[in-house]
């Protein structure tokens, strides 16, 4: 018996029954045989692939909700995804899920954000005159867009939780489900507290009918609702919250909106980011000699629209400043007497 078979068999011994087994997968879009040895499950090695891609890598540099805030403390792209892999972690593990399943969808749920948060994603959905949707772009980065255009060919499990981890419709497995919960726990919670840390806000400002439910600090509120999911869904057999509780987050997320997702302090350079990335779109239509050699190729084969879209989704925030200022600001230069 392989270690992988080894750690297969373990799973079938010590998972919930509703658990998705590595064994019982529905496979790759891509079929793999040089892998059947390998010491790792599926979802091991799809975690793997997911965190040495370089779309992971570039989520370090890409805008949360405070575009490029003075300060090392703000949450970005990437300690987004960690806070929520790691409460679909502590959630699938009490509820005797695959914990690998769900870290594989945390880790890879937000790989298609466009720089500048939110604003990017307005600004693509504009240049496309269609809605760009960073889940569905999240899902092409894995397919297509990793690896010079050969994706990194994940589990169907894996591509499917990424894909619904928000909008309809809910994902099809139990850990995909407590990964959209996990990030409707971590972003409303974290969006918080970095907004205190700007002086949008305090905790005073949160309605009491909230922090009464949901509890009066940052730990307090994600500890009321990780408890609250693994003790409601355990009795329900799917994943949920009780009816207060999810009323709760339900409150508090419009109560973000309406103070701090809408807020011009918070939000008062979105309008130049979103300008300044369809300015650079514009560009690379006029100009697509102009793209990056590794994209190219896929100029006969995905279109101008498409393969400028993803050229620029990619982007970090600094990259697409960078990229920004060397097309059309005037470079200084030293005249020699």
């Amino acid at each position: 018996m392989t270690v992988r078979e080894e750690l297969e068999r373990q799973e079938h011994k010590r998972l919930n029954p509703l658990a998705s087994f590595a064994d019982c997968s529905k496979g790759r879009p891509r079929f793999e045989a040089d892998r059947e040895d390998d010491m790792r499950t599926c979802y091991q090695r799809d975690i793997d692939r997911i965190v040495h891609s370089k779309s992971f890598r570039r989520l370090m540099h890409k805008t949360q909700v405070f575009l490029q805030p003075e300060g090392d403390h703000y949450r970005t792209r990437m300690t987004h995804t960690l806070e929520v892999t790691r409460i679909a972690r502590t959630i699938t593990r009490s509820l005797g899920l695959n914990e690998d399943l769900a870290e594989a969808i945390g880790m890879g749920h937000d790989l298609g954000h466009t720089p500048f948060g939110h604003a990017g994603e307005d600004a693509l959905s504009r240049c496309m005159g269609k809605p760009f949707r960073h889940n569905e772009q999240s899902l092409r980065v894995v397919d297509v867009l990793e690896r010079d255009g050969c994706g990194l060919n994940l589990t169907h499990e894996v591509r499917n939780g990424i894909l619904c981890h928000t909008a309809d419709p809910w994902p099809n497995t139990l850990e995909g489900m407590v990964v959209r919960r996990s990030d409707q726990i971590a972003y409303v919670n974290h969006d918080i507290d970095d907004a205190i840390r700007a002086g949008i806000l305090t905790n005073d400002d949160i309605p009491a009918a909230i922090t009464d439910v949901l509890g009066h600090s940052h730990s307090a509120r994600i500890n009321t609702l990780v408890l609250d999911a693994i003790r409601t869904s355990r009795e329900a057999g799917t994943v949920t919250l009780s009816p207060n509780v999810d009323k709760a987050l339900r409150d508090l997320r419009s109560f973000m909106f309406e103070r701090v997702y809408r807020n011009p302090v918070a939000k008062g350079q979105e309008s130049k980011a979103k300008d300044m990335l369809q300015r650079l779109f514009e560009y690379y239509i006029k100009h697509p000699e102009c793209l990056p050699e590794d994209f190219q190729p896929q100029l006969s084969f995905d279109g101008m629209e498409r393969t400028v879209c993803d050229y620029i989704a990619g982007m970090t925030d600094n990259y697409a400043v960078d990229k920004f200022e060397e097309i059309f600001i005037p470079a200084g230069w030293n005249v020699r007497g």
